[in-house]
């Protein structure tokens, strides 16, 4: 069975074309943690299988590193649009991918190989059923302890859910102690990706990411929607947003839909026995 390395900004993928279901749907997340582990196996942050799709071009199917599905990956989408673009899999610049988050379409940019792909993201949902998250209505600015400490907290889905944190020094915030506490907190009842973001201007924002599944990751695309959402709403950005991630920056714009726009690498290709 061969594989592509790929990642996006850092945050890396393991792409399998799985059209033929030769990997069977009991077996995904077992092969995800199996494959994931670093200095055991190839090392991810997550699996993700090209499947057919009755609706789009194609379907993304994601699972983390610790085996459980994901509804939607940012860098993950872009890595699988350059796969299935130079495999021949799709022919078009421009296609639909199927995610268990909606249809997301795609536009390529080309020379000779993907160079960077734009991805519409779909609107933001401010409904807390939808991360979901215990309560009514919505979770803007509001405080949420921990450890006794009050962090001020805004929430929403860009397809997965995310927890939004504006902190004034984010190179020296406890992500990997805050986050996880956060991540498994009892108001997020199947978890949250939680993103500790500084913003350094009007047009840019600094973010590390705890992601759930993950730990803290070099970049995660659907984060930076999130912040970027969540800075505009605020009152702390304009439309047009450079986030600055540990592995790169995203460009991204808000409006009544957003669009990501960014690097997708191809590292390797190997074979799996």
């Amino acid at each position: 069975m061969k594989f592509w390395k790929m990642n996006g900004l850092g945050n890396d993928y393991v792409v399998i074309d799985n059209r033929d279901e030769t990997i069977r749907d009991e077996e995904a997340p077992k092969l995800a943690k199996k494959l994931c582990e670093r200095r055991r196996s190839v090392g991810a942050d997550g699996l993700l299988l090209v499947v057919n799709s009755k609706i789009a071009d194609v379907k993304m199917r994601i699972f983390n590193a610790d085996g459980s599905e994901a509804e939607m990956c940012g860098n993950g989408i872009r890595c699988f649009s350059r796969y299935c673009y130079e495999n021949k899999i799709v022919s078009k610049e421009e296609f639909d991918v199927e995610t268990l988050a909606g249809t997301k379409r795609v536009w390529l940019n080309l020379n000779a190989e993907v160079i960077s792909v734009k991805v519409d993201m779909g609107k933001p949902n401010w409904n807390r059923q939808a991360l979901p998250m215990v309560g009514e209505g919505t979770c803007i600015n509001e405080d949420l302890e921990i450890d006794g400490e009050p962090y001020k907290i805004t929430c929403l889905s860009i397809g997965n859910p995310h927890c939004v944190i504006f902190v004034d020094n984010v190179q020296e915030f406890p992500v990997e102690y805050i986050g996880p506490l956060i991540e498994n907190h009892e108001v997020f009842p199947r978890r949250v990706n939680v993103e500790f973001a500084q913003v350094l201007n009007k047009k840019e924002v600094k973010l590390r990411v705890w992601e759930r599944g993950c730990g803290e990751t070099l970049a995660c695309g659907t984060g930076a929607c999130a912040v970027a959402v969540a800075a505009n709403k605020l009152g702390m950005v304009g439309n047009k947003v450079t986030v600055h991630l540990l592995g790169g920056d995203l460009q991204i714009e808000v409006g009544e839909r957003v669009l990501m726009t960014g690097a997708a690498e191809k590292v390797f290709e190997g074979r799996l026995f």
